[in-house]
């Protein structure tokens, strides 16, 4: 083993995936949260769906165009990551209660 990745994804793949990403971003920063809030858990909770939902789409993508295998390690990185972001969430909350941040500016 060479240790070298050989990954075929087409142009048209990496171009609609940005464009995706640069919409999402932008739906979430310009227009979800155009204006400081405190974020409910209901919305919090919505949002996190929609995210998780979304990875869930993209890994169908992966298992019907490059097969199970490839399916699983994405859903297994996937869950890893997820689960260790949690971890950062403990270290916001640290800093923003140390410089007393107040809550609608915390998202």
């Amino acid at each position: 083993m060479s240790g070298q990745v050989h990954i075929e994804v087409s142009l048209w793949f990496w171009f609609g995936f940005i464009i995706f990403v640069v919409l999402m971003l932008g739906l979430d920063l310009f227009v979800v949260n155009r204006k400081a809030h405190v974020v409910k858990l209901k919305e919090a909770l919505g949002w996190v769906g929609v995210w998780v939902f979304l990875a869930l789409v993209f890994n169908l993508g992966v298992w019907r165009f490059e097969g199970s295998g490839k399916a699983l390690e994405f859903l297994t990185a996937y869950l890893v990551e997820y689960s260790l972001s949690v971890d950062n969430l403990f270290v916001f909350l640290l800093i923003f209660g140390y410089f007393h941040i107040p809550k609608n500016f915390e998202h």
